[in-house]
């Protein structure tokens, strides 16, 4: 008798959650989840109304078609959870032929990270930052446009006066790390027991 009332109760709690479901449906609209990668790494809108105002250097569309992205076992957090889930993300790409970075950036990124770049040319980047698939990729994605962004800033000009300073700075310190070192001396001589 009791499971019968239950029953009823939740019938038209179901009934409502059928209905929110067919109007999403019938609206066009998909459930998409907070992790997915349009989401976590939205594409650049190009406005032309806001492109003079801009102040900050537009950010880097990496096109997803020209990158190798395969999904391991992590070892990061999640418990249990990351024996049995693929959520270690890797992301490769020839650095080489990756024509939507510039030449000059390539061959820097190429000198500053020949640690990550395999015998064949490919720059690798992985992430087990996160236990899922998605956030993974959305920050080797992260990974990949900062290493760009670095690779692009010029070096700061370091002034002649700025320089000089930095010699004197340099010198003073090393004088008075000898005036230490002397005075420390002293003392260790003057604790000697003289034996003769």
């Amino acid at each position: 008798m009791a499971a019968h009332t239950l029953r009823g109760l939740c019938r038209p709690r179901l009934g409502l959650l059928a209905a929110g479901f067919s109007q999403r449906a019938a609206a066009g609209t998909e459930y998409r989840s907070i992790y997915s990668l349009d989401k976590l790494y939205p594409p650049r809108q190009e406005d032309s109304r806001s492109a003079p105002e801009q102040t900050q250097p537009a950010t880097l569309d990496i096109p997803m078609d020209r990158l190798t992205v395969t999904y391991s076992r992590s070892s990061g957090p999640g418990g249990q959870n990351v024996n049995k889930v693929n959520s270690k993300a890797e992301v490769r790409f020839h650095l080489a032929s990756a024509d939507w970075i510039p030449e000059a950036v390539r061959e820097k990124m190429a000198s500053m990270h020949r640690n990550k770049i395999n015998r064949a040319g490919e720059l690798i980047v992985n992430s087990e930052e996160s236990r899922y698939q998605m956030r993974n990729l959305a920050i080797c994605l992260e990974k990949i446009r900062t290493m760009v962004t670095e690779a692009t800033e010029k070096p700061k000009v370091v002034s002649k006066e700025t320089t000089q300073k930095f010699i004197e700075r340099v010198e003073k310190m090393n004088r008075e790390r000898l005036r230490q070192k002397k005075i420390h001396s002293s003392i260790k001589q003057s604790r000697k027991a003289d034996f003769d």
